[in-house]
């Protein structure tokens, strides 16, 4: 019995638990205070109040695995499909957390909040293990980590960003660990990380380079090899994700002009073209982040968050960079820097060259990613992917060595300014919680839709297994949109293909989707009323025909 708590007995590893421990509660206390702020419960949360319609694509796609191993029916945009089963247009690796958590606990509306709540506190809790902070370091995060409101609003939510989140937060933890020790684990464990995150989102592959700078430095020549397999079969991968079971969306989901412009007119031509679109996105990013401080427009509070965390990582990474020479020529130190002054964590230390080559590998995958959003990106649509980078910033940068506390304290204050004072839009910042005219009516839609609706079991996915989700109609002239959220109340296993009203009515005699959902009154509607379509049900100001 003693040799079993001979690991407890001892005071630095009962003091690195405590620690790690309260970082992992600190997820769960926060989405507590904010709906106890708001006068309500966590258990109060109701998904289909919300605005964001990704939502509804996630949560029934994942209701659909859970069940039937993949939807019945198709997901699409206008009746697009997936080549191969029937994902909608995002990577389906994206939503596995949720996934295997419907598999063991069942899967409703609840559900993904739970498990997203559950992620954080798991990432904070193995981040304190591996990362080992000071006191001093643990205080600096956990102020910026309740300032950076966007935990709490994804965590609930069916967004999933917090399972990027999660494991970037996981990454940076096992990077500190490596600096540490070295451990080969740590070093697998980052690879394998990093492969998942380039597969659920091609952008994060920047996090992969910095596993295969360590590994080309401990073996030389000998890593290239290793680290080109690892990248060509990720790479490999996620073409075959998105090539078989993505469907095609409304618009690209990233741009690649500028590449064409290269192919087509030349290097000048192509240089040209990019500086040209660079500078007029760019003006647009500086107008949307002045948007961002004087109304609290989302995407610009998001850029601006962006820029003060880059910045801060530019600059600490030239001085680490600077101050780390100085001392090491001083010092004579060897190659790696042994002699220089390391950070201060428990239970072992970094070595300054350690923890300077985390900070300048994430000051560069924001460079990086500045670029991507301005040359490949909607800017309102992309500024969301800015999010992971400033969460994975929280917990580096109280980290750094720095002149506590001028650089936390810089920005904390852009978070409170941004994500809590400024943020007024209810749209982007608002939880949903649930009201009982909506409840009611997606419970109504729930109890006729599985008496009426039924399953077409032969040749899944199929259309017959579809419900097109019109996303909006015309009455009196003025634009209306359906009321979407209705849909969380369909049985599981159909699918949604979400149309635009000039796609309806251009294709409505060639629709292939069995059901279709319009706004009553609308020029659809009338549309459906004179094919003879049957009615299932309208209630909710929407309509749902059986075609």
């Amino acid at each position: 019995m003693k040799h079993r708590f001979a690991w407890w007995q001892h005071p630095e590893n009962r003091m690195k638990f405590m620690k790690a421990a309260i970082m992992g509660v600190l997820p769960l206390l926060c989405c507590l205070v904010y709906c106890a702020f708001q006068g309500r419960g966590i258990g109060e949360v109701y998904l289909p109040n919300s605005e964001w319609n990704d939502e509804l694509f996630y949560f029934k796609q994942v209701e659909s695995i859970v069940n039937y191993g993949y939807p019945q029916g198709y997901f699409g945009f206008n009746e697009s499909h997936a080549l191969k089963l029937s994902f909608a247009a995002w990577s389906p690796v994206l939503v596995f957390p949720w996934v295997l958590w419907g598999l063991l606990f069942g899967w409703n509306l609840m559900s993904p909040i739970l498990c997203n709540i559950v992620l954080m506190i798991i990432a904070c809790f193995l981040f304190g293990w591996l990362a080992r902070p000071t006191w001093k370091q643990l205080g600096t995060w956990a102020a910026l980590f309740c300032f950076y409101t966007p935990f709490v609003r994804y965590m609930l939510s069916v967004m999933p960003e917090v399972i990027c989140f999660s494991l970037l937060i996981v990454f940076y933890g096992l990077a500190i660990a490596y600096q540490r020790e070295e451990s080969r684990r740590c070093l697998v464990g980052m690879f394998v990380l990093a492969s998942l995150l380039t597969l659920m989102r091609p952008y994060l592959l920047l996090f992969l380079l910095l596993p295969s700078y360590h590994l080309i430095r401990k073996q030389g020549w000998r890593g290239v090899p290793v680290v080109g397999v690892v990248f060509g079969v990720v790479l490999v991968l996620y073409w075959a994700i998105k090539h078989y079971l993505g469907a095609e969306y409304f618009a690209p989901l990233f741009f690649t002009d500028w590449v064409d412009a290269f192919l087509e007119q030349g290097l000048l031509g192509g240089l040209r073209y990019t500086f040209g679109k660079l500078y007029y996105m760019g003006t647009d990013f500086v107008n949307h982040t002045l948007q961002g401080f004087r109304t609290g427009l989302a995407s610009g509070a998001f850029f601006a968050g962006f820029l003060v965390c880059m910045g801060i990582l530019l600059v600490q990474s030239v001085r680490d960079l600077l101050a780390w020479n100085k001392a090491r020529k001083s010092r004579g130190d060897n190659e790696d820097g042994n002699g220089a002054d390391r950070s201060e964590t428990e239970c072992g230390k970094v070595t300054a060259r350690g923890l300077m080559t985390i900070e300048i590998h994430l000051a560069l995958c924001f460079v990086a990613m500045l670029f991507a959003l301005l040359l490949m990106y909607k800017l309102t649509e992309g500024s969301k992917h800015l999010l992971t980078f400033m969460a994975v910033a929280v917990f580096v940068i109280p980290m750094l060595k720095t002149r506590y506390f001028a650089k936390p304290v810089l920005l904390g204050v852009t978070f409170l300014y941004f994500y809590s004072i400024m943020a007024l839009d209810p749209y982007d910042y608002q939880v949903p919680f649930a009201t009982e005219e909506r409840v009611k009516s997606v419970e109504l839609w729930k109890q006729e839709t599985a008496e009426k609706m039924e399953l077409v079991p032969e040749g899944t996915p199929n259309f017959d297994n579809v419900v097109i989700w019109t996303f909006s109609d015309v009455i009196d002239g003025k634009s209306v949109n359906t009321q979407w959220q209705l849909l969380y109340g369909i049985p599981k296993g159909f699918g949604i293909s979400c149309c635009m009203p000039d796609y309806v009515k251009e294709n409505f005699d060639n629709l292939q989707g069995r059901y279709i959902c319009v706004v009553p009154g609308g020029e659809i509607h009338k549309m459906c009323v004179a094919a003879g379509y049957e009615q299932i049900l309208e209630a909710g100001n929407t309509v749902l025909y059986e075609r």
